[in-house]
């Protein structure tokens, strides 16, 4: 039986729009496989917007201590990508922590 998520940690970034496609292929080669490999699971979302494009993405946990092993310490601290400081226009400075209450998928 595997483990269930119990944790979103969601971690959001924004980029200018003219290098959006460059950071959401770095993000998809450098970001996102460590997460496929440790949480649950992991969405990556994308929002074009007039002049930026905002990223987030969503990992799954299925406690608080695992989540802290994979970040090797408090899991609300960003890691930033080696690249983020050229490619996003800040850097994030926080870490969301939601708790799930409803997980319920279905097909229409």
């Amino acid at each position: 039986m595997s483990a269930q998520a119990t944790i979103a940690r969601i971690w959001r970034g924004r980029t200018r729009r003219e290098i959006a496609d460059e950071y959401e292929a770095y993000l998809l080669a450098e970001g996102i496989p460590p997460l496929r490999t440790t949480a649950l699971g992991v969405q990556l979302f994308r929002e074009d917007r007039q002049g930026e494009t905002w990223f987030t993405t969503i990992s799954y946990w299925a406690d608080i201590e695992s989540m802290t092993a994979f970040t090797k310490g408090s899991p609300t601290k960003v890691h930033h990508l080696d690249r983020d400081p050229e490619l996003l226009i800040e850097l994030p400075d926080r870490i969301q922590i939601h708790r799930i209450l409803v997980d319920e998928h279905r097909s229409r």
